[in-house]
């Protein structure tokens, strides 16, 4: 039978006991037992959450005991090796983070995460992405794109096959139909978090050991590691490096730049350098950051800020904006406003290790020319 269509057979019925409920505890941190049952409802349901994909994943690997439809599941949470690997600038393939969730990296930083990793009867690798809300079902269409292209350049696959878990229905939407009209794609929608958690109280989750468990069938990422070796940065400077060019040698609009060429579809994000401070000034002529409250010119940004980094996120080569805190290890990045001007969009500090690295290694080299271009092009809305 093929694999995917075993899986959704498998989980027709969806109907886990208290035993393997329980068993799923063991990958919560012992905060988030807690959480389980707190009154907050933002940390209740983010540790809701952390469980529920845990239970489906025990789920997998309990139907996988006597079946040849899948040949490997990567281990993860409480089942991958502790402590992990440490980040380091230049790693290449798949890691376990620190709580052992699966990751692709790429010159050390996260380029992916995957729920789950299997290898199925065909010997295809394949994942699962799991959701327990309808919101952001966009932005996870996009990630699915993004993986499946990532994930078949990998292995050397024309396809991959994927599997939706959610804890909600979601099959009305949408933006799912559409995914699971793409090839090897299966939406597995089950009872809800509220209604499986009742196989549990707050008491039965004490007592369970962050233990590995013993499976015929899970498998390390060591024993999983990309078909195609590959360098990301070298990857990713070669793409940089054509794009600088075609900012400098006359684009006249941001819809005029083309990501398809003969490059793996790997980077998602084009750091194009550290600027200069004549760079600075082109780039916020004319143009004020608003930071809590408090505007920032083009001097202000100079003595708050030492590095300044111009960066696109591709494949809609939109504008993104790294500032060097003098005060604090750490980035603001920094976005366009659908409706112009500026925002703070989140932080970048040292526990996102690969990505920080990088940051941190490069140093000016973009001058006003560059700048100049870069803001008429994509800044246009600032």
């Amino acid at each position: 039978m093929n694999t995917l269509r075993w899986i959704k057979e498998s989980f027709r019925s969806c109907n886990p006991n208290k035993a393997i409920a329980r068993q799923a505890i063991r990958h919560l941190k012992k905060i988030e037992k807690k959480q389980l049952f707190s009154d907050d409802i933002s940390t209740m349901r983010a540790a809701e959450g952390r469980w529920y994909e845990s239970l489906m994943y025990e789920m997998l690997l309990e139907f996988s005991h006597s079946s040849g439809n899948i040949q490997h599941i990567v281990r993860k949470g409480a089942d991958a090796p502790f402590p992990s690997i440490p980040t380091r600038f230049g790693q290449n393939g798949l890691y376990f983070s620190n709580r052992g969730d699966i990751n692709i990296r790429g010159n050390g930083q996260d380029i992916a995460e995957v729920d789950m990793l299997f290898v199925g009867g065909d010997g295809k690798i394949g994942f699962a992405e799991v959701v327990t809300s309808g919101t952001e079902l966009k932005e996870l269409r996009e990630e699915v794109h993004y993986k499946k292209k990532l994930l078949g350049y990998l292995y050397g696959q024309i396809t991959v096959p994927f599997v939706l878990f959610s804890s909600v229905d979601i099959s009305r939407s949408s933006v799912v139909k559409r995914l699971m009209r793409e090839t090897e794609s299966v939406l597995i929608v089950t009872k809800s978090c509220e209604t499986l958690k009742h196989l549990l109280s707050s008491s039965s989750t004490r007592g369970i050991p962050r233990k590995p468990l013993k499976h015929a069938k899970l498998i390390d990422v060591k024993d999983l590691q990309p078909r195609r070796p590959f360098d990301y940065k070298q990857i990713h400077d070669y793409r940089r490096d054509r794009i600088l060019s075609e900012i400098t040698t006359g684009r006249q609009k941001k819809e005029e730049f083309h990501e398809k060429d003969e490059l793996p579809p790997l980077a998602k994000k084009l750091l194009l350098g550290a600027i200069h401070e004549p760079g600075s000034q082109e780039l916020w002529k004319g143009k004020t950051l608003v930071i809590k409250g408090t505007q920032y010119d083009q001097e202000k940004i100079s003595k708050e800020f030492s590095k300044i980094i111009i960066a696109l996120d591709i494949p809609e080569f939109e504008p993104v904006i790294y500032l060097r805190s003098r005060n604090k290890k750490e980035y603001l990045k920094v976005v366009v406003r659908k409706s112009g001007g500026f925002r703070v969009e989140s932080k970048r500090t040292p526990q996102m290790t690969g990505f920080f690295l990088w940051l941190e290694s490069l140093k000016p080299t973009l001058g006003g020319k560059v700048c100049r271009k870069y803001a008429d092009l994509f800044l246009t809305r600032a």
